[in-house]
């Protein structure tokens, strides 16, 4: 049998732009990967603080939208100040404290267990055992005596960071104080006063999907954040745990929380683990904790606050977490839940545009372009 495919010059040539296309913007993303994740946190950051911006502009004298953008970039740099006052310090003492006592633990673990050693003993592993604990011991201690020379170190990736946060500011500045007049220009540009309120309402639907899932997982992440930190509260009262770890548990649950689905397992583990150090039995009972918390929190807390605004599945959500951690790192698993819910109103306005269109204008019987011939 023999297959022949006949297809036009137009539907080949349409088939490689779109090719060439896709390519073209895949790479345009890959190269100007650190500059993408700027903009787009700098556009979180304007839609997150856009509802503060607009109700301080309707309450204060002269409705300067500049003054209240003003205002509400105080309240940013004063939440900044505070969190690398108060969570910098401790973490950098936990650090330091754990660098220099895993030697001690090192020769406590081979004091203590006697049957490990004896299985060491009957299988004649002390020569690798003996040289795998004189290197832990060694790398600590290397690590311990160098640790003030590593932060000089990796200073400039501090400044390279403090220069990012800086640019996102600014560009979130702008973004809230020009945002409304460039609306304006591009919807007096329409001509067409019908497809111009139908972009509006696509537009408006977009705006309230990223604002529902920002603001919502905000004030998620910061009951995650709160309830942590009274949990390493009352963990300090009870087992020796250093009672000021509290804060920089919940700015770590914090962060960790804002992504989706398994950000606050991993800085569950990693607070489990700094407290384990201190007390075992603490960082096992935080992180039981955390994975109860966890469960409330999917159940009933976060269902309650969300609203299911984004309305997706599962299966997307985790297909998109794990695309924009691959892509941008952190940055990426935090905002492509809201770039997911994009993508779903533009695919739920396309197919409802081809329905009307192929009601109100049936299309002619399609050219056939495949022909077999045996």
């Amino acid at each position: 049998m023999k297959v022949k495919i006949e297809i036009d010059t137009r539907t080949f040539v349409r088939f490689w732009l779109v090719v060439i296309s896709f390519a073209a913007i895949a790479f345009v993303i890959i190269s100007a990967q650190a500059a993408l994740i700027i903009l787009a946190t700098a556009l979180f950051l304007a839609i997150a603080l856009n509802p503060l911006v607009s109700r301080l502009a309707r309450v204060i004298p002269g409705k300067s939208r500049v003054l209240s953008t003003a205002l509400a970039y105080v309240a940013v740099v004063i939440f900044l100040g505070a969190f690398i006052f108060l969570v910098i310090p401790p973490i950098v003492q936990q650090t330091a404290k754990l660098v220099e006592t895993v030697p001690s633990l090192v020769n406590n673990a081979t004091t203590q267990y006697k049957g490990l050693n004896q299985i060491i003993a009957h299988y004649q592993l002390q020569p690798q055992v003996d040289s795998a604990l004189n290197s832990i011991k060694s790398g600590a201690t290397s690590l311990a005596a160098n640790f003030g020379k590593n932060i000089i170190a990796s200073l400039g990736s501090v400044f390279a960071a403090i220069a990012a946060t800086i640019l996102v500011l600014v560009l979130a500045f702008f973004m809230l104080v020009e945002g409304p007049s460039w609306l304006q220009l591009l919807w007096a540009s329409y001509g067409d006063k019908a497809r111009m309120k139908y972009h509006r309402t696509i537009l408006g639907k977009m705006y309230g999907v990223v604002t529902s899932y920002v603001n919502g997982q905000l004030l998620v992440s910061t009951l995650d954040g709160a309830f942590a930190g009274l949990a390493v509260f009352v963990l300090s009262l009870i087992f020796h745990v250093p009672a000021n770890f509290a804060i920089p548990t919940a700015a770590i649950m914090f962060i960790f929380s804002l992504i989706p689905m398994f950000g606050a397992l991993l800085g569950a583990v990693l607070v489990a683990l700094i407290l384990a150090f201190n007390d075992p039995v603490a960082g096992i009972i935080f992180f039981l904790y955390v994975i109860v918390y966890q469960q409330i929190e999917g159940s009933y807390i976060s269902p309650k606050i969300q609203s299911k605004k984004l309305d997706l599945s599962a299966l997307l959500i985790l297909a998109s977490v794990t695309v924009g951690i691959y892509l941008f790192g952190i940055a990426g698993g935090i905002i492509s839940i809201p770039i997911a819910g994009i993508g779903k109103i533009f695919v739920e306005e396309y197919i409802e545009y081809r329905k009307q269109k192929h009601g109100a204008n049936p299309v002619d019987e399609p050219k056939k372009v495949v022909s077999i011939e045996s």
